[in-house]
């Protein structure tokens, strides 16, 4: 028979260990230079970091607005109105996607998001959306505060490649903010010299340093980059089926160095 102290021990590892597992997707490819599939439930949780909530950032005084509370002027869906909804100074997700009329490389981006309080979520499912960098390249944008889900799909992952560093998703209803500058691929004729390069802030903490994607963002399969490439393309936000709440959305197209 066991002692009482082996088997909490026991009962302890146990419930380490559904911690540790969460609902992943199944007969995914493995990743490179990891041990893990894409959307991998058994990928270890980023250790979660308490924040201060949201940096409100003012737009800088060379920076485009996208969002300040009074129009959706900059924004479309499939060529014609933006489907997202104007409430209360708030850009709240609904119906499909959109993305910014102009179309942009290299940028500095800043915005603010949230999930109103008392929506039930469940990993993937209640609060989840995302932006999307030249239209190709996904920051995950996930409701993540007590919500454990696969690892590469929680606030902050470069979605279905690298988890962020550390989760630091505000509790839900609060505002949360992402500082995201982000290089497009140089291609030599059809072939990649340099990869897509982001660095993410979540809430003023650094969440990816310098990180790589493998190729633009897909759902289930292992990335790769296409033999042609756009230069330029539209910032997107996606709808999931949740109504996240956006507020001053802005970006710095960014050059080269004089």
């Amino acid at each position: 028979m066991k002692s009482s102290w082996m088997m909490a021990i026991a009962t302890v590892a146990a419930c380490a260990q559904a911690r540790a597992e969460v609902k992943g997707e199944p007969d995914t490819p493995k990743l490179p230079d990891v041990p893990y599939h894409v959307h991998d439930g058994k990928r270890p949780q980023p250790p979660s970091v308490a924040t201060g909530g949201a940096l409100a950032v003012k737009p800088p005084a060379d920076a485009k607005v996208l969002f300040d509370g009074s129009s959706l002027d900059a924004w479309t869906t499939q060529g014609g109105p933006p489907a997202f909804l104007l409430k209360d100074g708030v850009m709240v997700a609904n119906g499909k996607n959109i993305e910014t009329r102009e179309k942009f490389g290299a940028i500095q981006l800043h915005f603010e998001w949230r999930l109103p309080a008392g929506r039930p979520v469940d990993g993937q499912k209640g609060g989840n959306s995302g932006v999307f960098l030249m239209g190709l390249y996904e920051v995950q944008v996930l409701q993540s505060h007590g919500n454990p889900t696969y690892a590469d799909g929680t606030a902050g992952a470069l979605y279905g490649q690298k988890p962020p560093l550390v989760n630091a998703t505000a509790p839900q209803g609060e505002w949360q903010s992402y500082d995201i500058a982000f290089e497009p691929p140089v291609y030599e004729g059809e072939t990649v010299a340099k990869p897509a390069k982001v660095t993410v802030f979540h809430n003023g903490v650094i969440v990816q340093h310098g990180e790589t994607y493998m190729g633009p963002t897909v759902w289930r399969k292992l990335a790769s980059y296409p033999k042609n490439h756009p230069a330029t393309g539209p910032i997107a936000l996606q709808f999931h089926g949740d109504p996240m709440e956006y507020r001053n959305i802005w970006v710095r197209p960014l050059g080269s160095r004089p």
